[in-house]
């Protein structure tokens, strides 16, 4: 069966945004609250197991008032679309290539994410452009949902939104929560690592795959499981033969960037490259 759509994880998934806008929205926002909150990067990272940013001051603060911190949510959702405004949080590298080869191909977009449709479109006009939010046929965003992820609730939303079963899309993500989250779901997921989730360890059904180069000219690919991607690449070739399963041989043409899977069930990757082509058995 034909892929028939992509549906994509906003946070750390098409952007590095919890770095680049959240975290310093949400510490902006305490201070002018007149707060003595502050959060580093090792405590963020920490808070970033609990998905939702009105959950995760919730978990940081249990005694203050639900109203209180609803109230420091808009001003910090305020704060970081005007660092999205300002072009401070960028979109990562190949995903703007992946999105317009997705529509030349005819393949339908979405986004499943526990972050705000605000936050959704702003990032996607400001790195898109303002016709962006329309080339995306559902988008999953915030409390549409009751339970958010790990739950499958947003992809199982986003799946009856598009009107396609769990075997016709594909998920993308960046973290363990959000894949387990997938694969609840019955979706394939790609999972590539983001700053803050580089050391988690993924779900074995969502294969963390590593492009390794076999060749000069065209640049074939092959993608393993399961596979760290620091440790795996110390390994020889032969050691990587050994300890992992093939998934999928690819060739780039360097010159078009196009991509062809010889033969694909699932795709894994560590960067995103091109689907065109690609065809599920």
């Amino acid at each position: 069966m034909r892929l028939k759509a992509l549906i994509f994880d906003v946070d750390g998934t098409l952007a590095e945004t919890e770095e680049q806008g959240h975290r310093p929205a949400f510490n902006q926002a305490f201070k002018e609250a007149g707060l003595p909150w502050h959060w580093d990067r090792e405590t963020y990272a920490r808070l970033l197991r609990t998905t939702g940013g009105k959950e995760r001051m919730a978990v940081w603060s249990p005694t203050t008032p639900h109203e209180t911190l609803a109230r420091l949510h808009a001003r910090k959702t305020e704060l970081y679309a005007q660092r999205v405004r300002a072009g401070r949080v960028r979109l990562r590298p190949g995903v703007e290539d992946l999105i317009h080869e997705a529509r030349a191909a005819g393949l339908s977009l979405a986004i499943a994410t526990t972050t705000t449709e605000r936050n959704v479109t702003e990032l996607l006009t400001a790195t898109l452009g303002p016709e962006s939010p329309r080339w995306f046929a559902a988008i999953g965003a915030g409390d549409v949902v009751a339970l958010k992820k790990p739950a499958p609730d947003i992809w199982l939303w986003v799946l009856q939104q598009l009107g396609l079963q769990a075997h016709e899309a594909l998920a993308l993500e960046d973290s363990a929560v959000g894949a387990a989250s997938a694969l609840a779901a019955g979706l394939r997921v790609v999972v590539a690592r983001s700053e803050y989730t580089a050391g988690d360890e993924l779900p074995e059904a969502a294969l963390t795959a590593l492009a390794e180069p076999f060749a000069a000219g065209k640049a074939t690919y092959r993608l393993y499981t399961p596979a760290d991607p620091v440790a795996f690449r110390a390994l020889s070739d032969a050691e990587k033969e050994k300890r992992s399963k093939l998934v999928v041989i690819w060739t780039v043409d360097p010159t078009t960037k196009l991509l062809k899977a010889t033969d694909a069930t699932r795709l894994e990757a560590d960067e995103y490259f091109g689907l065109r082509d690609l065809r599920w058995a």
